[in-house]
């Protein structure tokens, strides 16, 4: 009986091990130094996955600009932030593949975030020369993309951008990198800095 249960502690602490971690938003905020009151552009906010956090992080007196080319997906923000009462989210459809895509003042942001962005549109120079734009002198950038690994979860790999090639774009655009991030099992993470 002994063997038997010890066999079973085994196996329940193999099934532990084998969680699986997705991105958190929390868990990557948490690693970004946010301070309230701070202007931050949500690039492709999809369903507002980070924006609804950071807004609730940066205060009222701070702003997110939740941009997506989507309608469906900026009516889903607007909607949990209106349910949330949340009253510093600026939500904007715009092309961030266009040059000014953004729509945005140069320099009037301190922070924007690019999660799952590059890997989905063609003009990935683009998109981080837009980003550095907008950047005040000294703004950081958190990039998130995911992980080239075959996963079950996820893009194609053929679409997936290697942390090599984000790197070549990060450079090209002239940005410094200020420290890696851990962003769960399926993703790597960056923050940049003008």
């Amino acid at each position: 009986m002994t063997n038997n249960s010890e066999e079973n502690n085994d196996s329940s602490s193999e099934t532990a091990d084998l969680k699986v971690k997705f991105i958190d938003p929390l868990d990557v905020i948490a690693q970004m130094e946010l301070k309230e009151g701070i202007s931050i552009a949500d690039f492709g906010c999809g369903t507002g996955y980070f924006s609804i956090p950071l807004a609730k992080k940066i205060g009222k007196e701070g702003k997110v600009y939740s941009l997506d080319v989507v309608p469906e997906k900026l009516e889903a923000v607007e909607s949990q932030a209106k349910t949330l009462g949340l009253t510093n989210l600026i939500i904007k459809r715009v092309n961030l593949e266009n040059k000014e895509g953004s729509k945005l003042r140069a320099e009037s942001v301190d922070w924007v975030i690019m999660k799952d962005v590059l890997f989905q549109n063609k003009e990935k120079s683009n998109m981080l020369e837009e980003a550095k734009r907008i950047l005040k002198p000294g703004g950081k950038i958190l990039l998130v993309e995911w992980k080239t690994e075959d996963t079950a979860i996820g893009p194609d790999k053929t679409l997936r951008i290697s942390k090599e090639k984000a790197m070549e774009l990060v450079n090209k655009s002239e940005l410094g990198i200020a420290k890696e991030i851990t962003a769960g099992d399926f993703h790597y993470g960056y923050i940049l800095i003008k």
